[in-house]
């Protein structure tokens, strides 16, 4: 049976960066968070046994949502100096795996997961730290989340993101609207907390079904939902992801990963990574015979 495994770049090159000392190449380049990233690709492989794996990036460009609010995310301080140039490094060793990225000027990484998420009927989790992601969850789509270091992670279904977030997935964009988001600076509804966006939306379920009983709401806070309710609904399109990006998206090359091969070793000597280029062999020797095992 077909499982895919989409990893959400950014956020997993942030964590490792975050997660591990400083590590330099042998010509002595930062590389912590590549190390990291790859390892975390090879704990995915191991206990989740996929049949296809996607990266997808960010990209530089200015994202639709500035055009909504051009102070999205604009109190994020400035990526550190020893991480900014590991990402062209990761492209080069994803790449050199045979395993496709994917990306889109005017979007984020969010917006092409939710895409690919949405074209393709198999059993998909995405390997993120980011919570916004948790909306994506539904049927056959789960999330897997790496703890505080890289060594554990939990999966998350619709359970497990109610208990988190206090709300099912397909209620987390309204929570937000209502919330809204410090780290991507969009203010939602002030005054309102988690508590009583989770208490409006069991009893109302919808924003827009809040705003058309408003009028039953308890005075103090119909007042912050009458007062704010502009920035309650540019909330709600700034934390929705996008499941229609236009990509070229192609499922059959996410099959085609292979992480020990001429590119990939060579690739391995620059880094420095002896430790990671052993482990990559064992896991297509493993790969190998599974494949020769399943033919009998």
């Amino acid at each position: 049976m077909a499982k895919v495994v989409i990893f959400d770049g950014n956020a997993i090159m942030h964590r490792a960066f975050h997660a591990l000392p400083p590590m330099t190449t042998p010509n002595g380049a930062p590389i912590n968070a590549v190390y990291g990233l790859v390892s975390m690709l090879y704990k995915v492989i191991f206990d989740l046994r996929p049949t296809h794996i996607i990266f997808a990036f960010d990209r530089p460009e200015p994202t639709f949502r500035k055009r909504i609010l051009k102070s999205y995310q604009a109190h994020r301080p400035e990526m550190d100096e020893s991480l900014s140039p590991q990402f062209e490094k990761a492209h080069e060793i994803i790449q050199s795996f045979k395993i496709p990225i994917y990306s889109k000027a005017g979007f984020e990484a969010d917006d092409v997961i939710g895409t690919i998420a949405n074209m393709i009927n198999k059993n998909i989790l995405i390997v993120t730290g980011d919570r916004d992601m948790l909306q994506l969850v539904q049927g056959k789509t789960k999330l897997y989340m790496p703890g505080k270091g890289l060594s554990d992670a939990t999966e998350y279904g619709p359970r497990e993101t109610r208990e988190r977030m206090g709300v099912p997935p397909e209620q987390i964009v309204d929570y937000k609207a209502l919330v809204g988001d410090p780290s991507d600076n969009y203010k939602g509804v002030p005054g309102i907390g988690p508590k009583t966006a989770v208490s409006l939306l069991g009893k109302y379920y919808t924003l827009d079904n809040i705003y058309s009983h408003v009028s039953e709401i308890k005075e103090s806070v119909a007042k912050k939902l009458i007062e704010h309710k502009t920035s309650a609904y540019q909330s709600q399109k700034l934390a929705k992801i996008v499941t229609d990006v236009d990509i070229d998206f192609k499922l059959g090359n996410a099959r085609e990963w292979n992480l020990y091969n001429p590119g990939s070793e060579q690739v391995f000597k620059t880094f420095g990574f002896r430790s990671l280029a052993k482990r990559a062999q064992d896991i297509e020797q493993a790969k190998l015979k599974e494949t020769q095992q399943n033919l009998f």
